[in-house]
């Protein structure tokens, strides 16, 4: 007899074993899902962490914000000159570019202009030193002399304060007044400060010079620099929209300067008013400050009317409110109507700036805070990260 082998019958449970090898190796495969409440608390932690990188980089942003306005402090001696000496050559640049278009050399255009511009500052200079120095002596004679036309209408006043003082404090004795020392200055003073002036007159001299010669080569060179042909046209067309709009801004501002200080002067000459022709430069320089410039002028050709008039009436302040008017139509018309909108700059951004440059730089700070927030602007108008700040000072 031939054996038959023997077969084996498969397991009853031969379904369910499957299943398990497979859940067995999806669960090798597959890492196991991390539960929903651990889920939660990883995304806590990922904004926890953004909100602490975020407060980081805020607090190192007014770090380095404090850092600079420190450094534009402590350096403000070289800052100064180099900053108005970069005005100047952008203003003056249109002349010795229309120079080079008619093949004329640079070098010589830009010495022109300078030995011209130096002419006119020098007899400037030379014109109103006299009337400043007197008037820095008479200004204490002219006070005493003012003192007594204003009795006739301080004597009501001081009426009542002697009564009021006698019924709370009884009779009182009244102590002699002492005199003010007077205002002079001494040849010490003006030989100790001169070298500190022709140091800076020079600088920024030979620096308005030699922008005036080589500001266009250091502009190619800034675009020859620039990585990728469309990152140099970019940058062509920041440069060179950036260079004429500021050199426009900056003879428009000039020339509206000026044309206000010869009005004021000849305003002053026409009232009889002494000294016309300081008090007409005080008010060309002033008006570079808007708002507070007019608002100084004012009060000083108030005190001035006042100290030179022979009566106290209200034909005294004819000159003051001549003025005043003046700066109104020239800052709310002309200004405006000739500079464009787009120059336009808010008033609450502008003082804020003036308050700012000339807590760091003082006078000349606030003298060049207006220039450099235009600048600002213009720049911030060209680059797509910047427009924020164009959008805050626009009016």
């Amino acid at each position: 007899m031939t054996s038959q082998p023997e077969q084996l019958s498969p397991p009853e449970d031969d379904a369910e074993s499957r299943e398990v090898v497979s859940a067995f190796v999806a669960d090798q495969v597959a890492p196991p899902h991390p539960p929903p409440r651990r889920k939660v608390r990883t995304g806590q932690t990922v904004r926890g962490v953004r909100r602490h990188l975020r407060a980081i980089r805020i607090v190192l942003d007014v770090l380095l914000l404090l850092a600079l306005m420190y450094t534009v402090t402590l350096t403000k001696a070289l800052l100064i000159p180099l900053v108005l000496a970069a005005f100047i050559g952008l203003a003056l640049n249109p002349i010795v570019a229309a120079g080079a278009r008619i093949h004329l050399p640079r070098w010589l255009t830009a010495s022109v202009l300078m030995i011209g511009l130096i002419v006119g500052i020098s007899s400037g200079v030379s014109a109103l030193a006299q009337p400043a120095i007197g008037w820095f002596h008479g200004a204490p004679d002219a006070v005493r002399n003012f003192v007594p036309k204003l009795k006739e209408l301080t004597k009501p006043l001081e009426a009542a304060n002697r009564a009021t003082a006698s019924l709370v404090n009884g009779p009182s004795t009244h102590a002699p007044a002492t005199q003010p020392a007077p205002m002079s200055i001494s040849a010490w003073d003006v030989v100790s400060g001169t070298p500190k002036v022709l140091a800076a007159v020079l600088s920024v001299t030979l620096l308005v010079f030699f922008f005036l010669i080589y500001g266009d080569t250091m502009l190619r060179r800034l675009v020859e620099i620039t990585p990728g042909f469309a990152y140099k046209r970019h940058a062509v067309v920041i440069v060179r929209g950036f260079q004429t709009e500021v050199s426009r801004y900056l003879l428009t501002a000039m020339l509206i300067n000026a044309s206000l200080g010869a009005v004021t002067a000849g305003m002053l000459w026409f009232y009889k008013v002494p000294d016309p022709l300081l008090w007409g430069a005080v008010a060309m320089f002033a008006n570079f400050i808007p708002y507070v410039g007019a608002i100084t002028t004012t009060a000083v050709l108030a005190v001035v009317c006042m100290l030179y008039a022979h009566v106290m009436n209200f034909a005294v302040f004819l000159p003051v409110l001549t003025f005043a008017g003046i700066t109104v139509l020239e800052g709310n018309l002309i200004t405006p109507m000739i500079q464009g909108r787009s120059m336009r700059l808010s008033p609450i951004a502008i003082l804020l700036w003036l308050l700012v440059w000339g807590w760091l730089w003082g006078i000349p700070g606030a003298l060049l805070a207006v220039p450099m927030l235009t600048c600002t602007k213009l720049i911030a108008e060209r680059v797509r990260s910047w427009h924020w700040f164009a959008m805050m000072v626009q009016r």
